[in-house]
């Protein structure tokens, strides 16, 4: 169990088809990939690079990594 004194930097990893490539809006919802969610960056970058590789073919899918702990605590987005 991870000290009570750390803090989780989480990580959402997230993809699919993308309705434009201009823009950042899913062309369909229900086929979003949820990757994950991770306790860093790091672990979330290496998940993040593999998905993006095995869809290098398909121009219109994109994955992202969301930064889950700036969502929870905003008032630390520094971090």
């Amino acid at each position: 169990m991870a000290d009570k004194t750390d803090k989780q930097l989480l990580h959402l990893v997230i993809g699919g088809e993308l309705s434009s490539l201009e823009g950042v809006t899913f062309a369909d919802l229900d086929k979003v990939d949820i990757v994950g969610v991770y306790p860093n960056y790091a672990a979330a970058e290496k998940v993040w690079r593999a998905k993006a590789q095995q869809t290098v073919d398909s121009a219109q899918t994109r994955y992202f990594i969301v930064h889950l702990h700036r969502l929870l605590d905003p008032e630390s987005a520094g971090a």
